[in-house]
């Protein structure tokens, strides 16, 4: 089963902007959240094997584990996150702390709702890199503005 277009938008921006969705519900529609909050990026390597039946227990992958790491806050809005017909990306550029110690191969990404925890608890987007980012001793992982691409279908 399929959204139409016009709800994949909707859908995107209240997940990404905090925007309601007008006429659903009630006559308020659905409501945003009452603050704006931030979604979190996380580095994972490995394969995110959501696929099967979208459950924690298909998680195949893990989280960046470099010394130094930590998921990096994005804000709930629609220049963070602006949003064009199914699709949205991160509107400027989204640097995680620099690699101070160890090593790390990124493969992957999750949107995930906590700036701590299981990435398998959390995850709400997920998506494998164009290619393959090592991270190493002064490495400082960065997505440029428009390179996380979520997309609604």
């Amino acid at each position: 089963m399929s959204k139409t277009n016009n709800f994949e938008t909707s859908f995107l921006q209240l997940m990404f902007n905090n925007t309601s969705i007008s006429n659903v519900g009630d006559t308020a529609g659905l409501p945003p959240s009452a603050t704006t909050g931030s979604l979190y990026i996380a580095l994972l390597t490995g394969s995110v094997d959501f696929e099967s039946n979208e459950t924690a227990a298909e998680y195949t992958g893990s989280e960046a584990g470099y010394t130094g790491y930590n998921r990096v806050a994005v804000v709930r809005s629609a220049a963070a996150w602006p949003v064009t017909g199914n699709a949205c990306g991160n509107g400027s550029a989204i640097t995680f702390p620099a690699c101070t110690g160890g090593t790390f191969t990124a493969t992957h990404f999750g949107i995930v709702t906590n700036i701590t925890g299981s990435a398998t608890a959390d995850m709400l987007f997920y998506g494998s890199l164009t290619s393959d980012l090592a991270i190493s001793n002064g490495i400082t992982p960065e997505f440029a503005s428009g390179s996380l691409t979520i997309t609604e279908d």
